[in-house]
């Protein structure tokens, strides 16, 4: 899998991984603009993308907005490296 990471969602709004991302990995709480914000945002221009929210502050309304909003994965941290990767497998295939 390649990984890139941006400092913020409004950084990611402008920068060229936009029409190139296949999954996006977001935290719920970010800097600036949330990770449902941004996802909102997308949905908003036409683009939207498959994704896997990780909070450390979630609860059962939360979960049903992310899952509500398309989310593949709800996790809250800590988690495990496996969920994340299973997520990330049932986005983007099985890999090699």
């Amino acid at each position: 899998m390649e990984v890139a990471t941006l400092a913020s969602a409004e950084a990611f709004l402008t920068s060229s991984s936009l029409d190139e991302t296949r999954c996006l990995v977001l935290d719920l709480r970010m800097e600036g603009m949330s990770g449902l914000e941004l996802v909102a945002r997308l949905a908003a221009l036409g683009k939207p993308i498959p994704f896997i929210l990780l909070t450390a502050h979630g609860d059962q309304d939360v979960r049903q907005q992310a899952l509500k909003a398309g989310a593949i994965a709800f996790l809250t941290k800590p988690f495990r490296a496996d969920d994340l990767v299973n997520a990330l497998r049932t986005v983007l295939g099985p890999g090699p």
